[in-house]
């Protein structure tokens, strides 16, 4: 809690690039490249001032829940505070490295860590009652029930994945900021609805879809990373004059972010895949075993 307490100094701190104010970062000074944009830091201090007040006031609150949220915050933390984002402006792997933190490390933990009910109870008790009447509100619960059907969250992310990572997209990341801050925000809550369209949006009975959804991410997702990893050419250009300063020429930099989008990617999704099939199965056999109930009754 000690450690929360200093979130307000950091909130109107401006935004610091300590090591390289403006400049790709190079080798030397990458563990001082910390940025504290107060925009990051506002949200990510409040998410966790409210997760904090909240798991003290809700009785249904468990251990493993409260490791989902810090790990997948804290992985938050790690992609977009710490040296990760500025290398990622000087290497195409570390940006790759950047955007599978946000998509299959941060985003599927605070999903499993289901904070909506406890950030509600984090806030004032006015504030929890206006937060109500909006989520009621009809055409809240029409867009969210839209939002959350898993065909429509997973072509959402997967469009945010493929248009972003077309060249002329990914090289204006690296001139606009506006466009850097729009391409992680598409990943992150696309990322966000994808999972919780997966694990919770139709309970049990989603999870059958959910294995075909998962698959088919990982097939798309790969052959995505294929693609960077073995074309001869260079798609974006901007790595050209940067990555000679880390020892790697620009197509080697960009085959190994393909290989960071292809492998490890490939094997989170490959595990939800498994754990969702395992769900699906024993899911099953209660059906069985009620339905068997029922008839001896």
């Amino acid at each position: 809690m000690k450690a929360l307490r200093l979130v307000p100094a950091a909130c109107v701190a401006p935004a610091l690039a300590w090591a390289h104010a403006g400049q790709p970062v190079q080798p030397h000074d990458v563990w001082s490249a910390w940025e504290f944009d107060p925009g990051v830091v506002i949200l990510l201090g409040v998410a966790a001032l409210l997760y904090a007040r909240g798991s003290r006031r809700e009785t249904l609150f468990s251990t493993r829940r409260r490791a989902f949220f810090w790990t997948g915050w804290f992985a938050l933390v790690v992609a977009l505070i710490s040296p990760l984002h500025p290398l990622g402006e000087a290497l195409f792997s570390a940006h790759m490295v950047q955007h599978e933190v946000l998509m299959i490390v941060a985003a599927p933990l605070l999903i499993l860590s289901r904070p909506l009910v406890t950030f509600l109870w984090g806030m004032p008790f006015e504030w929890r009652r206006v937060a109500g009447r909006w989520s009621k509100a009809e055409p809240v619960q029409r867009g969210w029930v839209f939002l959350t059907d898993p065909l429509t969250a997973w072509w959402l992310h997967a469009a945010a994945i493929w248009i972003w990572h077309a060249p002329v997209m990914f090289d204006l990341t690296l001139r606009s900021e506006a466009a850097h801050t729009a391409q992680h925000l598409s990943f992150f809550l696309s990322a966000l609805l994808f999972w919780w369209a997966l694990l919770y949006a139709h309970g049990r009975k989603s999870y059958g879809a959910g294995v075909l959804y998962v698959f088919t991410t990982a097939v798309h997702t790969s052959i995505l990373g294929a693609l960077l990893t073995f074309t001869p050419h260079i798609w974006y250009a901007a790595y050209g004059a940067t990555a000679p300063s880390w020892g790697l020429t620009p197509l080697e930099d960009q085959q190994i972010g393909g290989l960071i989008m292809w492998v490890p990617a490939s094997l989170v999704y490959l595990a939800a895949g498994l754990a969702l099939f395992a769900a699906w199965l024993r899911e099953s056999d209660l059906r069985v075993e009620r339905a068997s109930g029922a008839k001896q009754l």
